[in-house]
């Protein structure tokens, strides 16, 4: 491992420049070859004057700087916090050596924009001093100049924050605390041996991969419409008490997970893309910032899909239903789910996904709720409780192609957005809201299907206030942008179809 210690104090005969000194002596012990940068030593103006960075000729020493970085694997960072961040003269190195061309570049496809992380190689550490406890600076302060350095930077340029050591308060330290901080630091270096991250870091930042690809947000939507399915089934809460409505629901949270990690794997190019993705939409972006790997998502794709197997399987010979027809809608669900984004049937390739997506966690999640528990496939209810369901889920799922709209169509992903346009999207999802608001009523003042009440016609209202939302923020001539807003405005949206007549039957 090539690792380059960089002191950005502007003394180099400070305790930092004597912690740079025993961070470089410990990984020397790990035998890891190590060069040492002091930005006090190098002659550069730290001021940008040109319009870009890049634009502005860079001194021999940065220029060497450079050549160090793209040397090393792991970059070492020591220095003060001053004021809540770094000192001018390194904030002036970043602002000189980390240009475009550099540390990031700048693309643009046809419609498609992005950013390309040039020094996603490498890892690095900080080392902070500061006149303040640690523990003060993380807790109260929010450690602002470690997320500046941390995210803003580093992390702009791909680089990923392995350690972030925090020493402090300085000033009032006694000689022994601060031989302590040394040997600490010493020992920093010495684990050097095994990475530049310890096996607890590299399993917690695993894990928290495997979480953020699972995108959990979305799962309670099935969970509600498949347990309105089991309690309209069985007409009571004992549902919960039996086996085959926990079987069933593993299989459908394992099917759900099995889906959200195929289209992570099948729409990498568009969401590579995407530059306007967010929490709703764009994919968990795991693949895209190298968080796991293709072999990895295929792993847990293949787990996963053995996993609700065995569910399924277990659910079948346990049910109350009859088993060719648990059997039969498992295996319709699972086809409709993985065929979202999986060939031949790539649905959202063919403006169908968001149906697809619509009525796999809607009706067939209910259905699989009130078949499990013993209802009949083809009794009207379980189709007339979804119904509603079905139409209020149609405003999200259409308006997250949105964002996406750019990048998808340079992947040939062909969503409402893409077919339409975004002032189609707009339209689809206005007159969706609209009838699952009219249904829902319909049901309730017909008294159709059990569970519902008067609470219901809050939809409408809620249905009146999307369509204003959406007249207002998405008029035919916008193009891709972020609608956070829209979209938390539209998921709520489906709770009324939800929790109202979940609640009902409980």
């Amino acid at each position: 491992m090539n690792v380059l210690l960089i002191l950005g104090h502007p003394r180099t005969d400070s305790f930092c420049g004597a912690l740079a000194t025993a961070y470089r002596e410990g990984a020397r012990e790990a035998g890891v070859e190590v060069r040492e940068l002091a930005v006090a030593d190098l002659e550069f103006d730290p001021d940008v004057h040109t319009e870009c960075p890049s634009d502005q000729p860079l001194e021999d020493d940065l220029l060497e700087a450079q050549r160090e970085i793209e040397w090393a694997d792991h970059l070492v960072f020591v220095y003060p916090n001053w004021w809540g961040t770094m000192p001018a003269r390194l904030k002036g190195f970043f602002d000189r050596v980390f240009v475009p061309g550099f540390a990031f570049s700048f693309y643009d496809e046809g419609e498609g924009a992005g950013r390309e992380e040039l020094l996603d190689d490498k890892t690095a550490e900080l080392i902070v001093t500061m006149d303040m406890p640690a523990w003060v600076y993380r807790w109260i302060f929010r450690q602002p100049g470690n997320n500046a350095v941390k995210r803003a930077t580093l992390g702009f340029a791909g680089v990923r924050t392995t350690r972030v050591t925090n020493l402090g308060s300085v000033e009032d330290s006694t000689p022994e605390r601060r031989e302590e901080w040394l040997e600490g630091t010493r020992g920093l270096g010495r684990s050097l041996a095994s990475g530049p991250e310890s096996q607890l870091s590299r399993t917690k930042r695993t894990a928290t991969a495997w979480l953020k690809a699972l995108r959990l947000q979305f799962y309670p939507m099935a969970w509600v419409a498949y347990t309105i399915g089991a309690l309209a089934a069985t007409g009571s809460s004992d549902v919960f008490a039996g086996g085959a409505y926990w079987l069933g629901l593993g299989f459908l949270a394992f099917l759900e997970a099995a889906t959200v990690l195929s289209n992570e794997y099948v729409d990498y190019e568009t969401d590579r893309r995407n530059t306007f993705a967010g929490p709703f939409t764009g994919g968990s972006r795991v693949l895209v910032d190298d968080e796991l790997s293709f072999g990895e998502l295929r792993t847990g794709i293949a787990a996963l899909l053995s996993a609700a197997a065995a569910f399924g399987g277990a659910t079948v010979l346990i049910g109350r239903g009859s088993p060719a027809a648990m059997a039969g809608i498992m295996g319709a669900l699972a086809v409709l789910a993985l065929g979202y984004t999986i060939p031949p049937l790539k649905l959202v390739y063919r403006t169908l996904g968001e149906l697809d997506v619509a009525v796999t966690h809607s009706v067939g999640v209910l259905l699989c709720g009130f078949v499990f528990l013993g209802g009949a496939w083809h009794d009207p209810l379980p189709w007339l409780l979804g119904l509603p369901f079905l139409l209020s889920v149609l405003p999200s799922i259409t308006l997250a192609g949105v964002p996406d709209a750019a990048a998808d169509r340079l992947a040939d992903k062909e969503t409402v957005a893409v077919r339409f346009g975004i002032g189609g999207a707009a339209t689809v999802a206005a007159a969706t809201a609209l009838l699952a608001a009219l249904t829902g009523a319909l049901w309730q003042a017909l008294d159709v299907v059990p569970g519902y009440s008067p609470l219901i016609y809050l939809g409408i209202a809620h249905a009146l206030g999307l369509v204003w939302l959406l007249r207002r923020r998405l008029e035919p001539r916008t193009g891709p942008q972020r609608i956070d807003g829209l979209m938390m405005a539209s998921l709520s949206y489906i709770a009324w179809f939800g929790v109202v007549p979940l609640v009902g039957l409980l």
